[in-house]
């Protein structure tokens, strides 16, 4: 038998690799372009058209992995609102370059960036991303580091006016302004805080968040004593509260009042720094609810007694009536005139006769209860509503007043001066009347016209039909 041999098969000779150059200069391209932006800068990115990170370098970013943020809106590295509500790096209409910004570190710490970056287009010209470099600044020397913050502060400060700027109401205002420093410092609330009025205690007057009735007194204790300095103090419960005073044109006390959870992380300089800026926010804020409230307060009162004028004492009278009307209960009107008092100002001068009348304002202030109605309707006219009263009530009122009231005067004027006394008119209006207020208020003068006809010093009731 024949014996065959079968050769070996043949093995494939190995193939030489191809080249590209144009591919394998693309491939060094790329590469020396990441080595020059992982030497040259802290960050580098790329966005998407919703602000989404899509590429990031080098691996770790501000202390978090790249890998961690790719498909994450970039807006969570933002610091605050502030930032996104001037310019958002990561989302430019326009290149922009060297803007400062501070981001969120993985250790909850900030770092102050410097940033450019340019949008990205597509074909039809639409912004479909951005791409961007920065660079870590929060290592810089000390100067560096002061600039940093004023920049962040002016940052700050720049929401919080635009936001108060938006608002015309002074609640609104306060409400934007305080909210805006509340977000900013990461605290649990703050407040507007001081008196009123002159010899008021210390209140609040605006207020944002939880707790401000807890830290009110250790705030007001801090506003209480004067100056500027931003102090540090706990509240009885814990919450640490960062108070400053400040001083308002009306020279009443006021001050801001910011504060954290117990426990929190304490106040740092920068802290201090920008609540002492924002409370000059908070100071114009105040001034100018100030201004309004003395500006209604003219427009509403008599100068020379403080009570109110006549046509603010009118408007009233029509709010009260029209809740009277519903309750179906009565009111009365009361026209008091003083009696011999043109013999003040010509003999004693009109400084006296100021006096005179300031003090009998006084006396009818005493007369009535908080919600009743005083007025100066000019010269030495006077009137009073009373607010579900009838004639009988003001009878009583009228005959006290007529009185007590020449013995009060008498006091302010010489012995042998002639005694001063008033003249009282009184007219109800009866519950579900119609009588319309000019026919009241004229019923009301007739009757103390009367009087004065008759003798003065006395009262009369004018009285309808039925009565």
């Amino acid at each position: 038998m024949s014996e065959m041999l079968l050769d070996p098969p043949a093995t494939a000779s190995p193939q030489k690799a191809t080249h590209d150059p144009v591919r394998d200069a693309l491939m060094e391209s790329r590469q020396r372009w990441q080595h020059l932006v992982s030497l040259a800068t802290d960050l580098a990115f790329e966005t998407d058209a919703q602000g989404r990170f899509v590429f990031l370098a080098p691996d770790t970013v501000l202390g978090w992995p790249s890998s961690s943020l790719i498909g994450q809106s970039a807006e969570r590295l933002i610091d605050d609102d502030a930032t996104v509500a001037t310019i958002n790096p990561f989302r430019p209409l326009v290149e922009i370059r060297h803007h400062r910004a501070w981001l969120c570190c993985a250790d909850g710490r900030q770092a102050l960036l410097t940033l450019s970056a340019v949008p990205l287009y597509d074909a039809a010209g639409q912004v479909v991303g951005a791409r961007g470099v920065g660079v870590d600044m929060t290592d810089a020397d000390v100067g560096s580091m002061q600039i940093a913050g004023r920049l962040r502060r002016g940052q700050v400060l720049h929401y919080i006016l635009m936001q108060v700027k938006r608002e015309t109401e002074v609640d609104a205002m306060m409400d934007a302004g305080l909210g805006a420093l509340v977000h900013a410092l990461g605290a649990e609330g703050a407040a507007a805080i001081g008196a009123v009025c002159e010899g008021s205690e210390i209140g609040l007057l605006h207020e944002c968040g939880a707790g401000a009735a807890d830290v009110l007194q250790v705030a007001s204790n801090v506003v209480a004593s004067g100056g500027s300095k931003a102090s540090c103090v706990t509240a009885p419960d814990g919450r640490s509260v960062l108070a400053i005073g400040c001083d308002i044109r009306s020279d009443l006390p006021a001050g801001l009042a910011v504060w954290r959870a117990a426990g929190s992380c304490p106040w740092d300089q920068e802290d201090i720094a920008l609540a002492g800026a924002a409370v000059c926010i908070v100071r114009m804020v105040l001034e100018h609810e100030a201004l309004q409230r003395e500006m209604t307060l003219q427009a509403r009162t008599d100068p020379l007694t403080g009570l109110l004028n006549r046509r603010a004492f009118l408007e009233e009278m029509r709010r009260q009536i029209a809740r009277l009307d519903r309750q179906a209960e009565p009111g009365t009107l009361m026209f008091v005139d003083m009696d011999a008092f043109k013999l003040v100002n010509d003999r004693l001068g009109h400084g006296v006769g100021d006096e005179v009348l300031v003090q009998l304002a006084e006396v009818l202030r005493k007369l009535v209860r908080p919600f009743d109605l005083v007025t100066r309707l000019g010269g030495d006219e006077f009137a009073v509503w009373l607010s579900g009263a009838d004639h009988m009530t003001a009878a009583e009122r009228a005959d006290y007043l007529c009185k007590t009231a020449p013995q009060e005067l008498q006091a302010l004027l010489p012995e042998a001066f002639p005694k001063l006394g008033v003249s009282v008119g009184i007219a109800t209006r009866r519950a579900g009347s119609h009588e319309s207020i000019e026919e009241l208020t004229r019923r009301a003068d007739m009757a103390m016209y009367d009087v004065k006809r008759s003798g003065r010093r006395h009262w009369r009731v004018s009285l309808l039909e039925g009565d």
